[in-house]
């Protein structure tokens, strides 16, 4: 984990499990993203995997690691219940940080990892990345991502992929809309993080995170509702610090602070 210029740089670190996710690997994450939920001084995360996989999915085999309130083993079943939903939790926030999130994509992005493809605001793709969503050959259900991986694809291409398992590549994700650049080789994945964080540096930390948090809550409320929300926000960030700084910046022709 490494932050400089207001960008929080995060590499999953078990290249000898293709960085699939243990039970402490999401813990960590999700202790992560709750230390940072209110610091608007970090604008951008992103997210990576080591040595050319983003991420394999789950590590079952870490399942063993929980019990109950006293310490006592658990079944087999509770077990993998924890395990599921805390990767849920984990994804969740993730989802709803008020940071632009990015992912980098390459090689192994299967599962878990296809899961946190579909809830990034940014996802920069090698165009030959595996991508996939292996479970039901293994006589799994996709659990935790299934509602994520539709909200990102539609049902139609969410279906396809989960009940089939068939992988695709960058450039069939970036087609279906699962990814939004895609890229050739390391160095030109690179460039594209630079332009993108250049471009994500030139608008307002918290205006970001208010129009995130405004998006997210589209299908949840009435029309009419969701709207008076959202003009309510409107007139407070056109008064707020932000607003002005902005207003100003534009009649002076200069940039605005934030614009690092």
């Amino acid at each position: 984990m490494d932050i400089k210029d207001g960008v929080l740089r995060i590499v999953f670190n078990r290249p000898h499990k293709r960085n699939a996710m243990s039970a402490q690997l999401v813990d960590e994450v999700l202790a992560v993203f709750e230390a940072i939920k209110n610091e608007r001084a970090i604008r951008v995360v992103v997210l990576r995997g080591s040595e050319g996989n983003f991420c394999a999915g789950g590590d079952i085999s870490t399942m063993n690691k929980f019990s109950d309130n006293s310490g006592n083993a658990i079944s087999a079943q509770e077990a993998a219940w924890e395990f599921n939903r805390i990767f849920g939790r984990m994804i969740t926030k993730v989802n709803q940080a008020p940071q632009i999130v990015i992912t980098l994509l390459e090689g192994a992005v299967l599962g878990g990892g296809f899961g946190l493809a579909c809830i990034s605001d940014i996802a920069i793709a090698d165009k030959n990345a595996r991508i996939a969503m292996p479970e039901t050959g293994l006589g799994l259900i996709p659990a935790q991502i299934a509602p994520f991986v539709v909200q990102r694809v539609g049902l139609m291409q969410a279906r396809r992929l989960a009940l089939l398992g068939e992988r695709i590549d960058g450039e069939e994700a970036k087609d279906i809309g699962m990814v939004h650049y895609l890229t050739s080789s390391d160095i030109e994945m690179q460039a594209k993080l630079d332009d993108v964080l250049k471009m994500a540096k030139r608008c307002a930390p918290d205006a970001n995170a208010k129009t995130k948090a405004l998006m997210l809550q589209v299908g949840l409320f009435e029309q009419d509702e969701l709207l008076d929300c959202a003009a309510d926000m409107f007139a407070a960030a056109v008064v707020g610090p932000e607003g002005q700084e902005g207003t100003q910046a534009f009649v002076q022709k200069r940039k605005p602070a934030w614009a690092i």
